[in-house]
């Protein structure tokens, strides 16, 4: 009880979080033959590269109390478009590509971040909003037209499963690589330079942030504004995955990426949790949905409220564990203090 008092309650979050990898990894692989393989691997790392961009932006939202419910038609649209651009300009140059990808992610972003932070709309209600509307560019965009892979050159379709490196049976990829990159240098920032601190103070106490002079408003704004930035980025990685893309790309990632940041330990009330937990629940979530559709137990149509009752789970343990945990250190300092 003594280590866990010392412990921070981030890294008892991942630690909480190791555990249940450990418990669900064990639980399938008694249930389903072969379950443990290289191939497991491959195939998670390759779709949650895409989950994992979303999940970061998301996190750096809900850090400052805020939710950003948009992201899905932001990586549809962004998709979309960038699948146009290099249809009809397919001599284009990649690095022109992925900016293009990015300045339409985070325009969305600005948006969002413009209503919530200056205009003081609750986030959920501006997020719901624009989720329908980008929704609707999007199906008003693509003129009932899809791109499809065979328009696409072969880099980019090529790109997410280029091999980098591989460990034994353990294959990383560019997609995958690339996307851990993002998680390492976003979570650098936050744990290494002073501004990206300010999300944190604005998420924990927005008034005294304010009376120790951080611009809440426009740390507020910016969250939103990276928001856009990671999904336009996974915007770039869906469509180089996926090939082909129709107005429904990307629905559905907004349960996901909030399962994902929450399951990794994001304090859903803001001011505390990591990217690195974030990238973790991401890897959780999609390893319970590609486990699940090969149990035959269970039909894959529970995977939603599997989802569902993670999100509700993650919540019930973190508020009780934060409980016991500032519990435990009053009562140490107490003893301490006699």
């Amino acid at each position: 009880m003594g280590i866990i008092s010392r412990l921070s309650p981030a890294a008892l979050r991942i630690l909480a979080l190791l555990a249940v990898f450990a418990i669900v990894i064990l639980f399938f692989a008694s249930q389903i033959e072969g379950y443990l393989n290289g191939r497991l691997f491959n195939r998670i790392s390759s779709s949650v590269a895409i989950m994992a961009l979303i999940a970061t932006g998301q996190t750096l939202v809900i850090l400052t109390r805020n939710i950003d419910l948009s992201v899905g038609s932001v990586v549809g649209f962004t998709a979309f478009a960038t699948g146009s651009i290099i249809t009809n300009h397919p001599a284009l140059n990649p690095l022109l590509l992925l900016l293009y990808a990015a300045l339409v992610g985070t325009s969305f972003g600005i948006v969002n971040g413009l209503l919530v932070a200056y205009a003081r709309v609750p986030s959920i209600i501006v997020t719901l909003a624009t989720m329908a509307l980008f929704r609707s560019f999007l199906v008003e965009y693509s003129n009932a037209k899809s791109i499809t892979s065979d328009s696409l050159p072969t880099w980019l379709t090529d790109f997410p499963n280029l091999p980098v490196f591989s460990i034994g049976s353990l294959e990383f990829r560019a997609g995958f690589t690339a996307s851990l990159v993002v998680v390492i240098l976003v979570h650098l920032c936050l744990t290494r330079l002073r501004p990206a601190r300010a999300l944190f103070a604005v998420g924990s106490n927005p008034e005294a942030a304010d009376m120790a002079g951080i611009d809440a408003k426009r740390v507020v704004f910016a969250a939103f504004a990276l928001s856009g930035l990671m999904a336009g980025l996974a915007g770039f990685m869906f469509l180089a995955r996926f090939g082909n893309i129709t107005v429904v790309a990307g629905l559905g990632f907004e349960l996901k990426s909030v399962a994902s940041s929450v399951v990794g330990g994001v304090n859903i009330f803001g001011g505390s949790g990591s990217v690195i937990g974030a990238f973790l629940g991401a890897i959780l979530v999609d390893l319970l949905e590609t486990s699940l559709v090969r149990w035959a137990v269970v039909s894959e149509f529970w995977r939603e409220a599997v989802l569902g009752a993670l999100i509700l789970l993650a919540v019930a343990t973190d508020t009780i564990l934060s409980r016991r945990l500032a519990k435990l250190r009053a009562k140490k300092s107490k003893e301490a203090a006699k």
